[in-house]
């Protein structure tokens, strides 16, 4: 049969093209074909529409969104987590070949907002629906917190080579208006400026952008205006990411509920331009000021006060949390909750005073590279403990892990998930709680041991590394060495050539 098959992922980075690979060769072995689109961070290369035209059936492999759904309407399709296309993908090879042969053509969701769509399962539970919804939000987030970080993060490295040690304070001070007059080429402290602003640009963008695409996600485009002022009132008012995310649910509910009001036909085509952006928009925005603005704030500073006083065994013990979270699911919802926490707070401020969410940053990006290089640093000590398959996974799980790229430990998890995820989560945990004891920081939200000029703490970071990846490599060992005696023992009389005959006999 000819499928064709959509992947794509909150950060749009690992598991989108993982699921890919999982599928096409899964189509391989079953004697298919298969073409996948990509809908990645970056970008796609729509499959042709008379390949979707020749197709038995569609595949959407999608926790976020599906561009251009409407291009597959008419065909019979199944629509999977995009983890599950990479943990079984045969199995849905197997559903996509059963809904070809039924024939039964699932309904289509009309998108009204051009190519920018969004995927949410409108027959999932609530939970299911508010996780979607949130998880868009963050995935359209992520590049702005990417490029403002990073921008801002050069600005200072630059300065400080520029302006020695008070130079990350000093160009601060330097007004945009200066740059614009008066920019000299020759100067680092005005490049060093350049970046920073440019950085501060982007940042500025964070919190409407989150809150933006939660609205757009529940009401499609209707909501995008309610959501995005909504966000910028959030960082007006000082509510930060937490106003944010109310403001996103606020200003897409707003938005769905008007675009359900019965008006004259008339009316109702300027409906979506005109009268739910404009009365969503008064409704979400007075809110935020009047009502919601003031307890918002109050709680943001709170925690913000809270995470600035954390010291010596708090912080530590919130390193070994965030670390164990990182491992846990590789890249799923709780991986991205962790990731999540720490991106939202790398504020230009918090970068400029070297508050502790760098220290937060730098936790989480460590612990998300030791489960890959762990990993693959085990099927290097005991290369016999893997079947072939696992130790090519672990070659490229070296570039994976230090990439910062944590999907690089699921083909290992989902073939032994009892024994690879404790063994990676203590490993995280460890990696965690060290690098907040050394008190590394980190402005970078992505980059893994390529952003390393950009640490600060480099030795006490890499050792947190090293350490958490010998930690994970050593637990993975002994409890694959401890399966092979529970397999290869029974087929001899109890004790023999084993110093465990219960283990033997269990």
């Amino acid at each position: 049969m000819k499928f064709v098959a959509v992947t794509s992922c909150p950060t749009g980075i690992a598991h989108t093209y993982m699921a890919a690979e999982a599928l096409e060769q899964a189509a391989r072995d079953a004697g298919h074909e298969i073409q996948v689109e990509t809908q990645g961070a970056g970008g796609l290369q729509a499959i042709g529409q008379e390949t979707i035209d020749a197709a038995d059936a569609v595949i959407f492999a999608a926790d976020v969104e599906v561009r251009g759904r409407d291009r597959f309407a008419g065909k019979p399709t199944v629509t999977v987590p995009v983890k599950r296309a990479i943990n079984d993908a045969a199995g849905i090879l197997g559903e996509a070949v059963q809904a070809a042969e039924s024939g039964v053509v699932s309904a289509h969701r009309s998108s009204t907002s051009g190519g920018l769509t969004t995927k949410v399962d409108h027959d999932a539970g609530v939970g299911t629906r508010v996780r979607q919804w949130l998880m868009t939000g963050v995935s359209y987030m992520i590049p702005f917190v990417a490029a403002g970080g990073i921008l801002i993060a050069f600005g200072f490295m630059l300065a400080r080579f520029a302006g020695g040690d008070n130079g990350a304070i000093e160009v601060t001070k330097i007004p945009i208006t200066d740059l614009i007059k008066h920019f000299d080429a020759t100067s680092g402290m005005q490049w060093a400026a350049l970046l920073f602003q440019v950085g501060v640009a982007a940042f500025g963008f964070l919190v409407p952008a989150l809150a933006g695409f939660i609205a757009f996600a529940i009401a499609d485009r209707p909501g995008i205006a309610p959501g995005f002022v909504g966000g910028a009132l959030a960082g007006v008012v000082g509510a930060g990411f937490l106003g944010g995310i109310v403001a996103g649910f606020l200003g897409g509910f707003l938005a769905l509920w008007v675009s359900r009001w019965r008006v004259p036909r008339a009316v109702a085509s300027i409906m979506p331009v005109v009268v739910i952006p404009l009365v969503a928009t008064l409704l979400t925005g007075g809110l935020m000021i009047v009502i919601l603005g003031r307890p918002l704030s109050w709680v943001t500073d709170k925690l913000t006060a809270g995470l600035d006083n954390m010291s010596g065994g708090s912080m530590i013990v919130l390193g070994v949390v965030l670390g164990l979270m990182m491992a846990f699911d590789m890249g799923g919802p709780v991986n991205k909750v962790a990731y999540t926490f720490a991106t939202t707070g790398l504020t230009a401020a918090a970068i400029a005073s070297h508050g502790t969410q760098l220290t937060v940053m730098a936790v989480v990006m460590a612990a998300g590279m030791t489960p890959p290089l762990g990993l693959a640093l085990a099927t290097v000590v005991r290369k016999e403990l893997f079947s072939e398959p696992e130790q090519e996974n672990g070659k490229a799980a070296w570039l994976l892990g230090a990439s910062f790229i944590t999907e690089g430990a699921i083909p290992f998890a989902a073939a032994d998930p009892l024994r690879v995820i404790p063994s990676i989560m203590v490993g995280s945990g460890v990696t965690g709680g060290l690098v907040a004891a050394f008190g590394s920081e980190l402005a970078a939200p992505h980059g893994g041991i390529w952003v390393t000029p950009l640490i600060s703490g480099i030795p006490g970071y890499l050792l947190a590394i090293v350490v958490g990846t010998g930690v994970t490599a050593a637990l993975v060992v002994l409890a694959k060495s401890v399966r092979r005696t529970e397999v290869a023992d029974p087929t001899q009389p109890a004790g023999a050539g084993s110093t465990s005959p219960d283990l033997a006999t269990v």
